[in-house]
């Protein structure tokens, strides 16, 4: 028997950690896709391939022509629409798929959260008064910020906002997690922060931000995530090796 192949949809750090285990395994064949929104993506242990696929048939079409046995989407918990694509196109041709979820940060005693559902929520809930916000949501959105031109933002991603932001008072910050948290305490002292906006990506590389605004009593703005698409998840690496190896253990293979 050949190695197993995998389509695994990423650009998250637990995605490329992900792809080195099953590559050290010697037992399956990845291929790593990355929907090219980031300049110069981190080097990858495995084959990459860049942009998108289409849609749902597309996307089938991509694993049926390949013929892969199981896709994986271990993208960032709020790209809703390749993930429900992923569980859409494994579906309609037969092949199993699981999903890599880091769990969602929860509040802790001292946390000045506000829940919403949008970033353009996000920018109403700052209100009419002029704030001093760190807008911590990468550069895909950051233009829904032009509304609320009132507001001096520090607005942090991996590449520059293109096209820029038309606002009066915005300082860009281009940088790579993970981040501390004396860093991060430093960066809001200095911009003299008073209100964080970022989504609920969950996970370890960018929670600095989140315990450094609970330190210094900042107002955190929270966008909540959508629902997961319907397919198998799990919230570790180790969790989905386990659950992989399960898959296509020799015992199940022979149907035991």
């Amino acid at each position: 028997m050949g190695k197993i192949r995998i389509l695994m949809l990423g650009g998250t750090g637990e995605a490329r950690s992900l792809a080195q285990s099953l590559t050290n395994t010697g037992r399956y064949d990845v291929l790593l896709s990355l929907a090219g929104r980031t300049e110069k993506p981190c080097d990858q242990p495995v084959p990459v391939r860049i942009g998108g696929f289409g849609g749902v048939d597309g996307l089938a079409a991509f694993l049926r022509n390949g013929s892969f046995d199981l896709l994986i989407d271990a993208t960032h918990p709020f790209a809703a629409r390749i993930s429900r694509n992923a569980s859409e196109a494994s579906a309609a041709i037969g092949i199993p798929a699981f999903a890599l979820r880091r769990p969602e940060w929860v509040a802790e005693p001292g946390d000045r959260w506000t829940h919403v559902a949008t970033i353009t929520e996000a920018i109403e809930r700052l209100g009419p008064s002029p704030r001093r916000v760190f807008l911590a949501i990468g550069r895909q959105e950051a233009h829904r910020a032009e509304v609320a031109p009132q507001h001096f933002y520090l607005v942090r991603s991996v590449d520059p906002v293109e096209p820029p932001l038309v606002l009066p008072d915005v300082q860009l910050v281009l940088d790579r997690g993970p981040y501390d948290v004396e860093s991060e305490i430093s960066l809001l002292r200095s911009h003299r922060i008073d209100a964080l906006v970022t989504k609920n990506s969950g996970g370890s590389a960018t929670y600095a931000k989140i315990e450094a605004a609970r330190r210094l009593g900042i107002e955190v703005i929270m966008v909540v995530r959508v629902p997961a698409a319907a397919m198998q998840t799990v919230t570790t690496i180790e969790a989905m090796l386990a659950a992989i190896d399960h898959l296509f253990s020799p015992a199940m293979n022979r149907g035991v």
